[in-house]
């Protein structure tokens, strides 16, 4: 039996936590001077991937 392998693009980009996946919001890599200061601010934080989406992590990432 071959080893189970986790994507690796999506192993960077999420983490497990007790309530779901959490993610990094997007928008904040370049462009960033005619966005506001309060615009940028809030796209720092974490934030829980949809409920949508969990079962599409879940496949990618299976020993999360």
């Amino acid at each position: 039996m071959p080893k189970m392998k986790s994507n690796k693009g999506a192993a960077k980009r999420f983490k497990k936590t007790a309530s779901g996946f959490k993610r990094k919001q997007s928008h904040l890599r370049h462009i960033l001077t005619k966005k506001s200061t309060k615009r940028k601010r809030q796209l720092r934080g974490k934030c829980l991937v949809a409920a949508s989406d969990v079962a599409q992590i879940k496949s990618m990432l299976p020993t999360a």
